[in-house]
């Protein structure tokens, strides 16, 4: 009877435990190979939108992540593949995403091309819905050439406080600022007639991110090689989004007892309060494949006069955090 009453007890114990709800989201945030995220609030949801993270050639299609809550997320698979993007052949990754005016633009780069004579690049899928399924919105890229030294890969597109969108792209240690058009079928030119502005900082790679807070222009990219440990973010601060961008320093990277390679980010920030969190990838412990990379989020902070603090790479994640 001590024998049974003491199981009892002890598997009572452990159903309390499993019964107790999930407070932190855990990192990776959801299983599987993913990367390059970018993480943006729709309504009351928190969306993920990473690269499949495979080799190129199976590197054919995205999925999205949607979450009430950061903790319980859900899968949205296949949102747009290359059956879709009959230009598209391999390639597909680091997804950017903006609504406006009731559609939701995803841009991706493409094919990884090497110089103007391949055919690739940045292009566009639209949809009446953040899950998709998104169509080719142009039939064709939106940007198939090299400017300024820049690979037409990792775009971000930024909303400026005048209304204005731009999209900041590039690869090959050169990144450039376009003027989009209103309904983001090209490029308007700037006042100096000129269409591509290089905006590159000190160390800048790849993976470029722009946000503002508190009227200041953040700019933040990834530097070191994508497929080894010591990739990372760094950032810098300017006045506006054409900078000049004064390198400050890293704000993300490895930690030896949690993972290797975390970089190519974006940010997240809860509507209505200066809750901010840093969504991007990295690579388990022991895990020396180059795709073998995982998607997670961990908070930001800021100091007093607006700098970044370093980011504490954790196993737990952040704190469940519902959008009120």
């Amino acid at each position: 009877m001590k024998r049974i009453s003491l199981y009892l007890i002890l598997l009572l114990c452990a159903v309390s435990v499993f019964a107790q709800p999930q407070k932190h989201a855990g990192n990776p945030v959801f299983d599987g190979w993913y990367a390059d995220p970018e993480g943006i609030v729709f309504g009351n949801k928190y969306w993920v939108y990473p690269t499949y993270s495979a080799p190129y050639e199976q590197q054919v299609h995205l999925d999205a992540f949607s979450s009430p809550d950061l903790v319980k997320w859900k899968k949205h698979a296949h949102i747009i593949d290359t059956a879709d993007v009959k230009w598209a052949k391999r390639a597909m990754w680091a997804p950017a995403i903006v609504e406006k005016d009731g559609k939701y633009f995803l841009f991706f780069a493409a094919n990884d091309i090497q110089s103007d004579q391949e055919y690739g690049g940045i292009g566009i899928g639209i949809s009446d819905k953040p899950e998709g399924p998104y169509k080719d919105y142009l039939g064709k890229p939106l940007l198939d050439k090299f400017h300024n030294g820049a690979q037409p890969i990792d775009q971000f597109v930024f909303h400026d406080q005048d209304g204005q969108y731009y999209m900041i792209y590039g690869g090959w240690r050169h990144c450039n600022i376009v003027k989009l058009k209103d309904d983001f079928t090209g490029f308007e030119p700037f006042e100096d007639g000129t269409f591509f502005k290089e905006i590159t900082p000190e160390g800048y790679v790849e993976g470029p991110f722009m946000f503002i807070r508190n009227g200041k222009y953040y700019f933040m990219w990834s530097e070191g090689g994508w497929g080894g440990p010591h990739y990372c973010v760094a950032y810098a601060i300017a006045d506006s989004p054409f900078g000049p961008f004064k390198r400050i320093g890293k704000v993300l990277q490895q930690d030896p007892a949690v993972a290797t390679g975390a970089g190519h980010h974006s940010m997240m920030q809860v509507p209505g309060t200066d809750e901010w969190y840093i969504v991007y990838h990295r690579r388990p412990l022991g895990e020396t494949d180059a795709n073998y990379r995982v998607t997670c989020i961990d908070r930001v902070v800021f100091d007093k006069d607006g700098f970044i603090q370093p980011v504490k790479i954790t196993f737990e994640g952040v704190q469940k955090r519902k959008i009120r």
